[in-house]
């Protein structure tokens, strides 16, 4: 896979895919991440990428002219175009496995007062990955490559996250290691019981337990994508 991300800071995204899984999967060239400034597709003298909004209000919009010209750039048969913004459609597991399967993304981030509106019609989703307002896409921009990545062939072992949390709708059950005893906490015995069917159903049961305590929206099949 290969993933260009459009942004305005790219010297945030220097040290993050620069540890563990992410690094594996790019020195094994399963993914390929490309940073590009937005100001080096700028035609202003100055690299300007951004200007007031019309019909007056506080805030600078990034302007249509770079990031139009940026995605025409970067643009090939199989690319889907993302663009970060909080007003897009919520983001989740289901989302991040569908995207594993594509061949290119551009992933667009915003800044300041927000886009050009026009922007959004060279782009084949908008995306949010939280009710809350952040200073840019940066951050969301990273999620997304990091949750999409894991999921690529190769990266991890199927089984790591086969069962995990939004695997089935539900969030994921406890887990314990070594010691089992530790300042009076005890590793619930029938983890220790050998018994794997009974192991089966604990984890099923405190599954259905957490989810309907922490998030029963899930159990609703509630799907912002749908």
């Amino acid at each position: 896979m290969k993933i260009d991300v459009l942004t305005l800071f790219p010297d945030m995204f220097n040290s993050v895919f620069s540890e563990s899984i992410i690094k594996r999967a790019l020195d094994k060239k399963i993914v390929e991440i490309n940073i590009h400034n937005i100001r080096t597709y700028s035609n202003d003298p100055h690299k300007k990428t951004d200007d007031t909004p019309y019909g007056g209000g506080a805030g600078m919009v990034l302007m249509c002219q770079p990031i139009f010209d940026a995605v025409k750039s970067l643009k090939k048969d199989n690319t889907k175009v993302i663009l970060l913004t909080p007003s897009g459609k919520l983001y989740n597991q289901a989302v991040a496995i569908d995207l594993s399967g594509e061949k290119h993304l551009i992933i667009i981030c915003g800044h300041y007062e927000g886009f050009d509106e026009r922007i959004k019609t060279i782009c084949d989703m908008e995306i949010s990955i939280g009710d809350y307002i952040l200073t840019g896409g940066e951050i969301p921009a990273m999620v997304l490559i990091d949750s999409i990545t894991r999921l690529l062939d190769g990266v991890i072992r199927k089984e790591s996250y086969q069962n995990e949390s939004f695997a089935n709708n539900m969030l994921d059950y406890p887990t314990y290691t070594k010691p089992r005893i530790y300042e009076n906490l005890e590793v619930p015995s029938v983890l220790v019981s050998g018994d794997h069917e009974k192991i089966r159903k604990w984890r099923e049961e405190k599954q259905l337990e957490i989810t309907k305590k922490n998030r029963p929206d899930l159990l609703k099949g509630d799907d912002s994508f749908e």
